[in-house]
């Protein structure tokens, strides 16, 4: 093609972009949400999903016996209400009566004790059944009432039937680790499974007969878009209705009169934090003073400043200062390549010849690895490599995709180094993140951090109920953590969602914006428009 010609067809091309980007988005399905997700989902029953996307997923498609409301605080889901011993070691749950499977078989108390006894069962590969780990029998005292008797008082024990219970009709006798269960799931959730292509989208429908009433939004479609770039065009011209925006996306491309026309946008502190993590059975990140090193050498404010734009803060340890546990006595680990440089030569690490730092004729070199997608964490890697490079060790970058980077590399403790996030749970029990009993495959401490300090105050801060003394225990935590590093604790990220302004009933809370999805509605005129 002729300069000339290649100058008129690319104005050809930003003409229409231009003249799109003006209109309405073309949404296909106007009663059904589309949400883009970098990830597609692994495993959609709830005691094996370990992922976000698996995890969201299967939110819709499952029930525990309890939940959050908006206000966060614990409510009924499959019971109705509860009793508590006074001295906090008996539980019983009166189970809502009525509600049926996606197949029509009703839920009872069976349920619970086949859900029970699947998650501690040694062969089922969950990071949950340390959760159950203090329960000492779960029992059922007829068709609906359950009796939960545990070992010794467990802080957490409400929130922990949060879990979604799995139907006992479905899956008794049976191996839950083939896939076919996982790829066909029955719950009592709000939405049902109608289709699952692999790679591309999954799609849920409403459940005609969910207890709490019929969802007004009749199709949740997660659609797999691996890049947040293409998903932001996806959202503009109407092929999803919901993501999580860049920073660079939320500051600069969504401030137009067309975005502010036609989408919400929301900003509010995330409820986890994003972190260097490393494999602590590499010798040299086995070294306390190794991981002080590489962290004074990070500067998390130019990664705040030049990745998130400002949205966002330095995280200072396992909890962010929206938690309750959070301690605002811990000082962050500054950036100080001097500092840094000392701790290396202390640990036997001094500059070669090639200008890299060496030890026993060896240079410091490692690999990271970053999920295929997530530009936030590209850049944090790129501005990582950069600082690390000027203390004199060379950082490699591996890209992965999400599922194959978590059960091929990840899992399998096959890493030197990663760059990840943990979302983390209301209440402040980290035990499966930092416990050393949880290091095994499939489960969250794959970094294989052990301290024996840190694993008492984790169990003594699952037995009290005294909030305040909880509050010490986990400051303390806190304060351990940061000083031994075991990761490089980054930054609080600020959540950036956007959602299509023709969804009404959405509410803001202190739980976020999806508590109430099933009274969400899309106006009469406006899908008869659509159409």
């Amino acid at each position: 093609m002729k300069p000339n010609h290649v100058r008129y067809f690319l104005l050809f091309i930003l003409v229409i972009v231009l003249t799109s980007c003006s209109r309405e988005p073309d949404v296909k399905k106007p009663n059904a949400i589309t949400i883009g997700s970098l990830a597609d989902a692994k495993k959609l029953l709830p005691l094996l999903a370990s992922d976000s996307a698996s995890g969201d997923i299967s939110g819709w498609i499952f029930n525990g016996l309890t939940k959050y409301d908006k206000d966060i605080k614990i409510t009924g889901d499959l019971a109705e209400s509860w009793e508590v011993s006074s001295d906090g070691l008996q539980i019983i749950f009166h189970l809502r009566k009525g509600v049926l499977w996606h197949d029509g078989v009703e839920f009872t108390a069976d349920d619970v004790i086949f859900t029970y006894n699947t998650v501690i069962n040694p062969k089922v590969p969950t990071p949950y059944s340390s959760t159950y780990g203090p329960v000492e029998k779960v029992e059922a005292l007829d068709r609906y009432t359950v009796r939960v008797v545990y070992k010794e008082p467990y802080a957490p024990a409400l929130e922990s039937w949060g879990m979604g219970i799995i139907p006992k009709h479905m899956l008794e006798g049976k191996d839950i680790t083939n896939e076919i269960y996982s790829r066909n799931p029955i719950g009592t959730g709000p939405y049902k499974l109608r289709e699952w292509v692999t790679g591309q989208k999954i799609v849920l429908e409403a459940f005609d007969n969910y207890f709490e009433g019929k969802p007004m939004i009749d199709k949740y479609i997660l659609r797999v878009i691996p890049d947040t770039a293409t998903m932001f065009l996806e959202l503009k011209f109407g092929g999803i209705d919901f993501m999580g925006l860049t920073p660079p996306q939320y500051k600069l491309q969504a401030e137009t009169k067309f975005f502010n026309k036609y989408f919400h946008k929301f900003r509010y502190p995330s409820f986890g934090y994003t972190y260097l993590g490393y494999n602590l059975l590499d010798q040299r990140f086995s070294d306390r003073r190794i991981r002080q090193a590489i962290t004074h050498a990070i500067n998390k404010k130019d990664i705040i400043a030049g990745v998130l734009l400002g949205y966002g803060t330095p995280c200072t340890g396992p909890f962010p200062p929206e938690s309750w546990a959070y301690n605002p006595g811990v000082k962050d680990l500054e950036y100080d390549p001097k500092r840094s440089r000392k701790l290396f030569e202390e640990a036997g690490w001094r500059k070669g010849p090639s200008g890299l730092l060496e030890k026993d004729g060896k240079p410091f070199e490692f690999t990271v690895l970053v999920n295929q997608g997530n530009d936030a964490r590209l850049k944090t890697a790129q501005i990582i490599k950069e600082n690390l490079k000027k203390v004199g060790i060379k950082m490699n970058i591996k890209v992965l995709e999400w599922q194959a980077m978590l059960h091929e590399f990840i899992d399998k403790k096959r890493f030197e180094a990663v760059i990840m996030g943990w979302a983390l749970s209301r209440d402040p029990d980290i035990f499966d993140i930092w416990h050393s009993s949880k290091t095994k495959e499939g489960e969250f401490n794959f970094i294989s951090y052990k301290n024996y300090e840190v694993d008492k105050l984790l169990i003594e801060g699952r037995r009290s109920f005294d909030m305040e003394k909880r509050k010490k225990i986990y400051h303390r935590i806190h304060e351990i953590l940061s000083d031994e590093q075991p990761c490089t604790f980054l930054y609080v990220p600020d959540a950036l969602p956007v959602l299509h302004k023709r969804f009404k009933g959405v509410e803001k809370a202190p739980l976020g914006i999806w508590h109430d999805f099933i009274h969400w509605y899309v106006p009469k005129n406006k899908i008869e428009w659509y159409k």
